[in-house]
């Protein structure tokens, strides 16, 4: 059942990734289900998204956006949100840009390799492809995640 809030976009995240985050009421991440829950179906203004549930140091939980979603959403900080917030039904999706699965739909190996890493860890291999400005920059990376990946590498580490 989804649980809904109005919540105003701050400046925050972890030190080293600034960025903007919304802070979630803890009634609404306790109806959610509590520490269970890591990965939450979000619609802002109206809008659905895919984000996780991040803890606070402070204790509590927080949403993080990226500069890209709040452009979209035509938010800035310090303004207030709409948002309503369910339990990801699939927490372990990931949305895939179109030549990284091209890449790994060639290369078996690489699909395995993607396929062995966390969801996490495929969320921000995708994230690397797709946030490619250019068409060849994302092709370029899709090739070099999937010749890690089929050679069981670190797909972010060249050396390894």
């Amino acid at each position: 059942m989804p649980v809904s809030f109005r919540a105003v976009l701050e400046a925050g995240g972890p030190s080293f990734m600034p960025t903007q985050i919304i802070v979630v009421p803890d009634a609404a991440w306790q109806a959610l289900g509590g520490k269970t829950t890591k990965r939450v179906v979000a619609t802002l203004n109206g809008h659905a998204e895919r984000l996780g549930l991040l803890p606070r140091e402070s204790g509590g939980r927080y949403l993080m956006l990226r500069k890209e979603l709040c452009q979209r959403l035509g938010v800035a900080i310090g303004q207030a949100i709409d948002l309503s917030l369910a339990p990801d039904p699939n927490p372990d999706y990931v949305d895939l840009p179109d030549e990284l699965a091209e890449a790994l739909a060639a290369w078996p190996e690489a699909e395995a390799g993607f396929l062995a890493h966390s969801g996490a860890m495929r969320r921000a291999i995708a994230r690397k492809v797709a946030d490619a400005k250019r068409p060849d920059t994302r092709a370029r990376y899709a090739v070099e995640l999937a010749e890690r990946l089929a050679r069981g590498s670190h797909p972010f580490r060249a050396g390894s």
